[in-house]
């Protein structure tokens, strides 16, 4: 973004930091890997998992909440690993990566790769399974996220990166301890209808039809179902950041 060079102070509003108050560059210049989830607490337990495994931190640690100023998201750091909260549904994840993608840019970092976990519905697979996302899909089965820009429909590319894909599979293989496949993920803008389920306040189709669509979804390509990958996979693109 051009104009963010004529500010004098960019502001991180939802994370609580600045560019006038902080030094980015000493706070966050050695991440080379950030990891997004929903939840705070995951985020926070992901961190500690983290730092045991690369050997830096110390048994029962409590590891501070570096946007602790704000309620909106949790941020936690260990070494060159970055793991962030990004809230429920394609808004709130949209929000944290713009202000993400911003702490990267003013910390001067290089070589970022982002990575997405979290739960989410499958499709023809046993629970417990893990998908590696080989590109995001809406609910129409078509590899793009819509936004609307101005007035105007902004529609944006959701591929992610392939070599990534063959990388975490391959690790997966390494450790085998879970099922894991590379297929789509089907990105909604809703929980309940958007997802076909019968169990929400409103719901105007019968099971056959919700099975009838899931079955589509299969036949497409798609093994999950979640609600951020599109605007993700479209934003890590245009930052021409490493994403998955």
């Amino acid at each position: 973004n051009p104009h963010l060079e004529k500010m004098k102070e960019d502001i991180l509003y939802h994370f609580a930091l600045g560019t006038g108050t902080h030094d980015f560059p000493a706070l966050f210049g050695d991440v080379k890997f950030v990891c997004v989830g929903g939840s705070p607490s995951r985020m926070k337990a992901f961190i500690a998992y983290i730092a045991e495994e690369l050997g830096l931190g110390s048994p029962g640690y409590d590891y501070p909440n570096i946007c602790a100023g704000t309620d909106r998201y949790a941020m936690y750091k260990v070494g060159p690993v970055l793991s962030v909260s990004h809230g429920m549904g394609i808004p709130s994840i949209s929000i944290m990566l713009h202000e993400l993608i911003k702490l990267l840019y003013h910390a001067k970092c290089s070589n970022i790769t982002i990575i997405r976990i979290g739960t989410s519905g499958g499709i023809g697979l046993e629970p417990g399974s893990v998908v590696i996302t080989r590109q995001s899909v809406d609910a129409t089965f078509k590899p793009q996220f819509e936004q609307v820009i101005l007035g105007k429909t902004v529609i944006r590319s959701t591929n992610l990166d392939e070599e990534l894909a063959k990388e975490l599979m391959q690790c997966s293989k390494e450790i085998n301890q879970f099922n894991t496949v590379i297929g789509n993920t089907m990105c909604t803008l809703d929980f309940y209808e958007g997802q076909g389920r019968l169990d929400g306040a409103i719901c105007v189709y019968n099971e056959e039809e919700k099975l009838q669509y899931l079955k589509e979804a299969y036949d497409s390509g798609v093994r999950n179902i979640e609600m951020e990958s599109s605007v993700f996979a479209a934003m890590c693109s245009l930052s021409g950041v490493k994403g998955k």
